[in-house]
């Protein structure tokens, strides 16, 4: 059973400044349910590429598979205001 990311991606610790772009567009790409070659073919990378993204990904979330960074991405994403306005 899946369970939060003990480092989600609230609060400083884990915003998602920690995360480069293109870990920021793996991550959407993949909490939309592509798979790797999906992902790959649409940023124009290699399997292992996105492989290694992913990879930074959990490490830095706490996350032990794409379900799990897939939720604190999720709860992220909700909790931010719409249209860049501040809180």
């Amino acid at each position: 059973m899946s369970h939060v990311p003990q480092h989600s991606l609230d609060g400083q610790a884990g915003s998602l400044n920690r995360f480069s772009h293109r870990e920021i567009e793996v991550l959407d790409l993949a909490s939309r349910g592509m798979t790797n070659p999906e992902i790959a073919h649409r940023l124009g990378l290699s399997v292992h590429a996105i492989k290694f993204h992913l990879g930074s990904i959990y490490k830095k979330l706490g996350a032990a598979n794409r379900t799990e960074a897939a939720v604190a991405y999720a709860l992220n994403m909700s909790s931010r205001p719409a249209n860049g306005q501040s809180a």
